[in-house]
Formats: structure tokens, sequence, C-alpha cells
């Protein structure tokens, strides 16, 4: 009350000279305290708030975060509001002709608001603790994110109770010893209710699901868009038209797939393998070779590797001349391989700056794979599956010209072939 008191004897004058305007009094001192509460909450922002800038300029400047709103001190910003609560609850008798209720009243929400911007302010600095532990580079090997969560979760319950106490003047003990064997009811009552709401705020705030997301969960028979997020479910809109319902609680133990990732890189990702005919690859002659060059794309792949191959054989003195497996000579199968890499590189629809990769497989009773490892530029299905056939379709046309094939189980017809070829030559 010592605060109201000096408040009071200092606007007793402006009182005096309005006293034959009673509203007009009470509009300016309404106006006056709102442009105190606004001014205090404005000196505290801008003055406070930069002194401390330029008290810790490490903290808030290296690492390039100088624009980063995770260090520009959010924990006294929001600590910068507790002052215009509480010149509202220092100034609020001063009104004329308000009843004590009601200043008693405003002064609850006032202390209460105070709770609720102290712990938004708790919340704030952990966030802060959190990205300083991440910008150290210590996440990936001591994560401290579900702890910092932890004390955020009882920090905002321990406001509430407070928030609460001082709302129904009640101390906050008396008011948790009431409140345990109703919880206790409550729990049992709306426990999917609550598990499903935990569920929500940890699939919120790790940024788990959004609306508009690809997803994909096996066990739920899920692959499709995310139509729809609510308290106890998530729906979404399969490939197929159909629309599954998941529990946001399986989102926490059990695994899905979220393409957003996919999608915001730019790039989707081709990896498909061709079989082929192990018994194809040979080594190519010299008329073989030169009739590739007429290929762009291996030009100078073959250029270059005669060159390398020349160097290499003429290291091996007689043992060249000996035979010609001591030789180091090119194969259908690597040149192939050399033109699928620059066909990659060369093909409009394939990523640029992601990872291009032409690789063999374990071989196998299949033949050997040939896989092609790449990146579409453009994530639409549609687009993404025509640059896919497009690349093989290319592919599987121009394997005849290395001398290769692709491996095929023998169908009925090629063995009714087979079978009358043998009897042709029998007869």
């Amino acid at each position: 009350m010592a605060g109201g008191a000096g408040v009071i004897g200092w606007i007793a004058p402006l009182q005096e000279a309005l006293a034959p305007h009673p509203k007009t009094y009470v509009v300016l001192v309404v106006a006056l305290l709102c442009a105190a509460a606004w001014l205090a909450n404005f000196i505290t922002r801008k003055v406070l708030l930069r002194a401390l800038r330029s008290a810790l300029p490490g903290l808030l400047r290296s690492g390039g975060a100088k624009n980063d709103p995770r260090y520009q001190l959010g924990v006294i910003s929001r600590l910068s509001n507790v002052v215009p609560a509480l010149v509202l609850m220092a100034g609020v008798v001063v009104i004329p002709g308000l009843p004590e209720n009601i200043v008693a009243l405003v002064r609850k929400f006032g202390a209460a608001f105070i709770v609720l911007t102290v712990a938004l302010a708790i919340g704030k600095a952990l966030d802060l603790a959190n990205s300083l532990h991440e910008r150290r580079g210590l996440a990936t090997t001591r994560p401290v994110k579900s702890y910092l969560q932890l004390v955020k979760i009882i920090a905002f319950c321990v406001a509430a109770v407070l928030m609460i106490a001082v709302l129904i003047d009640r101390s906050p003990l008396v008011l948790l010893s009431g409140m345990g064997a109703i919880m206790a009811v409550l729990i049992l009552v709306f426990q999917d209710t609550l598990l499903s709401m935990v569920a929500g705020v940890t699939v919120s705030s790790n940024d788990m699901i959004r609306l508009g997301d690809w997803i994909e969960m096996p066990s739920a028979h899920a692959d499709g868009d995310v139509i729809d997020i609510n308290l106890h479910t998530v729906k979404v809109q399969n490939f197929d038209k159909t629309i599954t319902a998941i529990p946001i609680k399986r989102f926490l133990s059990e695994s899905f797939k979220n393409w957003r990732g996919m999608q915001e890189s730019g790039g989707r990702r081709i990896k498909r393998a061709l079989y082929l005919d192990q018994t194809s690859v040979r080594f190519l002659c010299d008329e073989q070779a030169v009739r590739l060059r007429r290929l762009r794309l291996l030009d100078d792949y073959l250029e270059n590797k005669a060159h390398e191959l020349a160097d290499w054989n003429r290291t091996l003195g007689e043992w060249g001349e000996r035979d010609v497996l001591n030789r180091r000579r090119l194969t259908n199968l690597g040149t192939f391989r050399a033109y699928v890499e620059q066909y990659l590189h060369a093909h409009p629809g394939v990523h640029p700056e992601m990872t291009v990769m032409v690789r063999q497989l374990q071989p196998g009773a299949t033949g050997l794979p040939l896989e092609i490892y790449c990146f579409s530029v453009d994530t639409r299905w549609t687009v993404y599956e025509g640059v896919q056939s497009d690349i093989f379709d290319h592919l599987l046309a121009v394997l005849p010209e290395f001398g290769l094939g692709v491996f095929q189980t023998p169908s009925g017809q090629d063995l009714r072939e087979g079978v009358a070829r043998l009897r042709q030559a029998n007869a």
C-alpha cells in the first residue's frame, strides 16, 4: 500500500484541479496510468536490453548469431512485461470510484500475469540454454533437450498452481492438498486424453509432423499426406484416397517415416539396378573402342584411358609381349559404367549438386546388379517417375552397343525356342 499512497500523493493536485469535472478526471487518470505502463515497458525493453546486449557481446554476436532470435535475450524481453503489470497494480488505487473488490481483482490478475510471465521467461531461458548447448556441438553426443523439456513442464505446472492460488486467494499448499484426490480420479478417467495431450505436445514441440507432410507408417498401413492433427488422432489420406486415423500417441511408440526432409531438400533419390548377364562381360577390342569413340559422352573417357593403359602396359616390358592377359585393357562393363555416369551428369532431370554414383553390387542368381544412385531435381511424384523411367529406357536401349545383355529369367517361349533349335540341330 506504500506505493499506492505515494501515487495518491503525487496525483492529489490534479484531482483538486479537475474536481468540477469528475468524468474527465477518471478518463485522464486511466490514460495516464496506461501511458505510464507503456513507458515503463518501453524503457525496460529498449534501455535494459541494449545495456545487456552491450555487456554480453560474446554471447549474442559470436558464431554469426547476431540476427538469430534465439540469441536476442528473449528472457529479458519476457521479463520486461512484469514492469507494466506492477505499474497497473500500484496505480489502480488512484482511479476514483472503483470498489475495493474491483481493485483486489485487478491486483490478483496482475499477480497471476506476473507468475505467467516469469514461467514463460523460464521457458525461454531453457530454450536459450538448449540452443547454446547445440551451438557448442555437444547435442549429438550429450543431448539435454529432453531434460530441459521436463524442467519446462514442471515450471509451467508450478506456475499454473500459483496462478490459481493467487486468483482464489488461497495458499498453494492448501490447493495442492485438496486437489490430490481429485487429480488421481481425473487421471484414471481421462488417461487416454492425458496421454494423447502429452503425445501431442511432444510431437508439436519436436516438429515431428506438420499438416501436409507425407508420412509412412507400415504398422498402421498409412502412406500419404497428413490432413488433420487433433488431440487424439492424426488423419492421413493415403495415395489410394483412403483415410487412416492413427492415435497420436503411436507416433511416440512406433517408428514412422516423414518425407518432409526429402521435399525440402529439392531432390528425390533414384536407386535402382540393372541386372546384367555376367556371361556378356568381356574385354573391348580396338575396333570396338574406336566405334564407341563416336559417343560424345565417352570421347574424353576413352582418350584418357588409352593414355593411362598405354603408360601402365609400357612398364610391363617383355611380360606385356608374352601374353595379352598381362596387360590392362578396357572392358565393356567398365566402359558402360563410365558412360552411365556421364549420362547422369548430363541429364537435365538429375540434380547436379547431389550424389551421382554408378556401382556394382554383389552378383547373384539373378545376374550382376549395376545400381544407379542419384537424385532428381523435382520431388513431385509424377515428374520423379518420369525422370527415372527416361533414364532406364535409354540405358536398356543402349546396352547392346556395349555388347552387354540384361539377365532375364527364361520364359516358356524361350524354352520352346531352345528345344526347337536343339531338335533342328540334331536333325
